[in-house]
């Protein structure tokens, strides 16, 4: 017969907090958020690890979900500023996932290989069609047009006016050439080439080979973008970095594209993830492409799943089946389980795997999140770092359109698992695809909106002082001592309500404001 656990399924929302001894250094200036996204090897006789070793790591503890409605290049670019990382959602074209992944990795840089670049015989026309292209208003001239030509001058948004400079005028009477520029050798570290940047009052210094020929640009505008975002997630060319979602039917093209755009970390996208094709998959990228690129997978709901994924090779596992807001599976299938629950079973098994074999493979916990401190509780209970979906999906950042309804302003939120994503191959199971029918028989996600809720820097900073403020009262400055010294209890419906406002009438806000 079936086997049936006597645990009740839980969610975030059971579980409270207990506070412990707050000293005078558990400050939330001071807390550290840290978290390690990919398998690294630790000491198995000592506490568990935090992230020093790992060799990817995130500045906050949060990545947004690989879905349409939430993770394009624009999302991508405002959480990696905060610290953060997206998955660039991978139910799309190859190339067009690549080109979103190549434009995060392009945006803000230390040292820029030039993507926008002329040949001498140009004119202006060909340079506004270059910047209307790149989105790029300064371009570097080089003898042959290329990114890596004998470097001539440069020319930017500044050296003509649009409508009013002849678009027939030739490049080189209108930009600075080398002779009246500074430059920088090839080999020079970016502390220094900001030195030069401040002495010299530029906004671009490029950087020449020995024999002239352009090697990158470094930007001001860069530098001071890190000064405002200081936990800004950057790899160590100072790129931001970005991660992309894969299936396990078109990994073999896809792979290579992402990897060539610049992706840093990739994720098997599946509502389902024990399984023999995401096992086959982490397989074809280990082996075809070792130390290039990591590779999470999931979904899992307990320790087997857990355990099977890990031995595999998957450098992250990710714990959730149905409890995202948009999602149905549950309803749908009967498959699934309480979040809270999956992650107490995941964690336990990732805790022995760590144990038995030296290696601290990081857990994400993915869905069942609805209010800010979920987040916190699913970090105490184990989680090395979330994923969220419907959070993001609010924001300006988020590619679903803003629009209102009833005078309230909302935005598009929709499913992987709805008809309007048609992400078959998210749900399928192995199946042949005859002449490239439709494989979404049935839903397993809803079409939806959700309350607009402004930028996400603003929003996502809030959420962070949540947890920073709730690590202090627990004693805690760090995710693993965090982890370490966490007490929770079940709540009841009585005690939840009671924690919530209750036995009074609230105040409109509307109404109460008074005009000065």
């Amino acid at each position: 017969m079936a086997y049936i656990y006597d645990a009740p399924s839980r969610t975030f929302g059971e579980y409270l907090l207990l506070p412990n001894l707050t000293t005078k250094a558990c400050v939330p200036a001071a807390v550290v958020l840290t978290a390690p996204l990919v398998r690294f090897a630790a000491d198995p006789e000592g506490p568990l690890p935090d992230a020093t070793n790992c060799p990817l790591t995130a500045n906050i503890p949060i990545t947004s979900a690989l879905m349409q409605s939430v993770s394009d290049d624009g999302l991508a670019i405002a959480l990696a500023r905060c610290g953060g990382l997206s998955f660039i959602f991978g139910s799309q074209a190859i190339d067009e996932q690549a080109a979103m992944v190549a434009r995060v990795k392009t945006y803000k840089a230390g040292f820029v290989a030039s993507t926008a670049n002329l040949a001498p015989d140009a004119t202006l026309a060909d340079a506004i069609a270059v910047t209307d292209r790149s989105g790029h208003s300064t371009i570097a001239v080089t003898h042959d047009g290329s990114a890596t030509g004998r470097f001539v001058g440069i020319v930017t948004g500044r050296d003509y006016r649009r409508g009013h400079t002849p678009v027939d005028t030739a490049i080189v009477q209108i930009m600075t050439p080398v002779a009246a520029m500074h430059c920088a050798e090839a080999g020079i570290d970016l502390a220094a080439a900001n030195d030069l940047i401040w002495q010299h009052k530029l906004n671009c210094l490029p950087v020449l080979d020995s024999h002239g020929h352009l090697d990158t640009l470094v930007f001001r505008k860069d530098h001071d973008a890190h000064k405002q975002h200081p936990l800004e997630n950057v790899d160590a060319a100072k790129r931001l970095v970005v991660g992309a979602g894969i299936n396990t039917r078109d990994y073999r093209d896809r792979v290579p594209a992402l990897l060539d755009a610049g992706v840093d970390i990739l994720c098997i996208d599946s509502s389902d993830g024990y399984s023999e094709w995401q096992a086959e998959t982490i397989g074809f990228i280990k082996s075809t492409y070792p130390g290039r690129t990591f590779v999470g997978a999931g979904n899992v709901v307990d320790g087997q799943g857990f355990t099977y994924l890990a031995d595999a090779g998957a450098d992250f596992v990710k714990v959730g089946i149905g409890g995202g807001s948009i999602c149905i599976t549950r309803e749908q299938k009967g498959i699934g389980r309480g979040q809270a629950s999956s992650l107490l079973d995941v964690v336990q098994a990732r805790n022995d795997y760590f144990r038995a074999t030296g290696i601290y493979v990081p857990i994400c916990s993915d869905g069942g999140i609805s209010q800010d401190y979920h987040v916190t509780v699913a970090l105490a209970l184990g989680a090395d770092f979330v994923m969220l979906g419907r959070y993001f999906a609010r924001f300006d950042e988020a590619p679903g359109r803003k629009l209102q309804i009833n005078n309230q302003m909302l935005k598009e939120y929709w499913g992987e698992g709805s008809n309007r994503a048609r992400n078959w191959e998210r749900y399928d199971h192995g199946e042949a695809v005859p002449d490239g029918a439709a494989k979404l028989i049935f839903e397993e996600g809803v079409d939806s909106y959700v309350p607009y809720a402004g930028g996400l820097r603003d929003n996502l900073e809030t959420t962070l002082a949540i947890i920073r403020s709730t690590m202090c009262n627990c004693g805690s400055l760090r995710l693993p001592q965090f982890q370490r010294r966490a007490r929770l209890t079940v709540a009841s419906a009585v005690s939840l309500r009671e924690g919530g406002a209750h036995d009074v009438i609230l105040k409109d806000a509307r109404l109460d404001s008074v005009d000065g």
